[in-house]
């Protein structure tokens, strides 16, 4: 395949992929007139734009729930990923007996998926007192990507020669502080990577928030912004999609700004 085809292709795909961003962007800046008079495809102007997300902003309440996800999505993955490079650790380097049967059943915790754990969830969080706060979030979010976390991370840990360790047990150095001084800022690249996947997927769960939740200033962005099609809500297309381009701001930015540590990770060749 020649360099030309290849470039064509590759920007085929990317307009195919960017093809929903424009739909997006496009449709919330319309108002409602706009919106139902063109083309989904047909661009008119941002005559409406700043007014649909002044009213996707006050509608939904996504300020109390904007500050709510932040935290989730920096303090859940936060846990899982230094859990799983934890975990990680004692398999690998502390040659934890029955190691790969332990990550097996780390791992294992994958194969169900989240749905068939909704209703005990439900009823075990309502139990305990954790049904509509933050902390239940928290918790949820990280048990849920500590199995992958933990994957990564040995995978990682398995590329770095156990001489390394030997020579840091013989120099002195306890196990903790090997995985705090060695081991995890050899990963930091791993690390990066691995909690923006994590925080990203925090970010844009709908599910756990519309289960768990139910306030206002608890639950997550996604489950405010699906707040605004029920039957209290009946905001406009427009004002849907104007809170769709709100919510979609920070993960982009997050990526354009680590862009070069996500790289690195990725081309570890460990995901």
């Amino acid at each position: 395949m020649s360099d030309t085809i290849r470039k064509s292709l590759l920007v085929l795909l990317g307009l195919i992929w960017l093809a929903p961003v424009y739909l997006i962007i496009v449709n919330a800046a319309k108002t409602q007139p706009q919106y139902a008079a063109t083309s989904p495809w047909q661009a008119t102007g941002f005559d409406g734009l700043f007014e649909n997300v002044a009213a996707a902003w006050t509608r939904g309440d996504l300020s109390g729930a904007f500050t709510s996800t932040i935290i989730y999505s920096v303090v859940a993955p936060t846990l899982a990923v230094l859990i799983g490079a934890a975990a990680g650790f004692a398999i690998v380097a502390l040659r934890l007996k029955h190691g790969f049967v332990w990550f097996v059943i780390i791992f294992c915790s994958t194969v169900f998926p989240i749905q068939m754990l909704l209703m005990p969830l439900f009823l075990w969080y309502a139990d305990w007192d954790l049904y509509d706060t933050r902390w239940g979030l928290i918790l949820v979010y990280a048990v849920t990507s500590v199995s992958f976390a933990a994957f990564v991370m040995r995978n990682f840990f398995t590329g770095i020669a156990h001489q390394v360790f030997e020579a840091a047990v013989v120099d002195g150095a306890s196990s903790w502080r090997i995985f705090w001084r060695i081991y995890l800022p050899l990963a930091r690249p791993a690390l990066v990577a691995l909690f923006i996947l994590q925080a990203t997927g925090v970010w844009n769960d709908l599910l756990l928030g519309l289960t768990l939740t139910k306030s206002e200033d608890i639950r997550p962005l996604m489950a405010s912004l699906a707040a605004l099609t029920g039957n209290y809500g009946g905001s406009t297309a427009p004002v849907l999609l104007a809170g769709g381009v709100i919510v979609s701001i920070p993960t982009v930015l997050l990526f354009l700004a680590t862009q070069r540590a996500f790289s690195r990770g990725l081309s570890l060749g460990q995901f």
